[in-house]
């Protein structure tokens, strides 16, 4: 079998990135973001790309440095609050925004990932979140039709991960990045660690290998959104 360790992000991206493809990213806010993938997306220079994730990271900082570059045409998220690069593109109209209440967004990848083509949900029901989409009445309520997420391309950061691809998170780093992993036809995992093949306990892997094509080994670099401290 084909070693899924590459030695660099900017090779764990070769042969699978190319103008306008979809691409799922983990993370929330700036936990549990692939960092160094981002920035070998970046620098891959592809354009007109679909991004799918809670949000877009912040001005200088994850998917942030593909808005300054304007790789990013389209952005499916949940918040999207803490870039003004983002807020500017999109209110001059440069930029497409498909929002999505956050259990939404988490459940259509996780169904994209375990090939299940849409599901019903309360949650939008009359508001934007729903126009043009089909609603259905269950037990004399109104639910909305969500289509599941399938992206070209999914980028996860993980803590740990063995030489078969089976990945563990740490702690609130895990967030979007298992239903990420699953919604993507190829999926590379940038990862703290890598220990061998039989150290993980089977009880303790958050997503199977089967989900994950590539793994390269990162150092990663932990910023904070937003510093808040308290007056001495």
């Amino acid at each position: 079998m084909q070693s899924k360790v590459y030695a660099n992000p900017t090779v764990a991206l070769e042969g699978l990135v190319r103008d306008g493809i979809t691409v799922a990213v983990g993370g929330f806010g700036l936990c549990g973001i692939p960092e160094q993938l981002i920035i070998a997306l970046r620098d891959s220079g592809a354009k007109g790309l679909t991004a799918i994730s809670n949000n877009a990271g912040v001005d200088e900082w994850g998917l942030g440095l593909l808005l300054k570059t304007r790789q990013i045409r389209k952005m499916v998220s949940s918040y999207v609050g803490e870039n003004a690069e983002f807020e500017r593109q999109f209110m001059s109209g440069e930029l497409e925004l498909e929002f999505n209440p956050q259990g939404t967004l988490a459940e259509r990848m996780r169904a994209g990932g375990a090939g299940i083509a849409g599901f019903f949900t309360k949650t939008g029901v009359g508001t934007v979140v729903a126009e043009g989409k089909e609603t259905k009445e269950f037990d004399g309520e109104t639910y909305v039709l969500e289509r599941g997420i399938r992206a070209d391309l999914a980028l996860v950061k993980a803590w740990k991960a063995d030489a078969c691809g089976n990945l563990v998170f740490r702690k609130t780093a895990r967030n979007f990045n298992p239903m990420v992993a699953m919604c993507g036809r190829a999926c590379v995992a940038e990862v703290e660690e890598i220990v061998p093949i039989g150290s993980l306990d089977p009880d303790n892997i958050h997503t199977p290998g089967i989900y994950v094509d590539r793994i390269v080994q990162t150092t990663p670099e932990k910023r904070i959104e937003q510093r808040t401290v308290r007056a001495s």
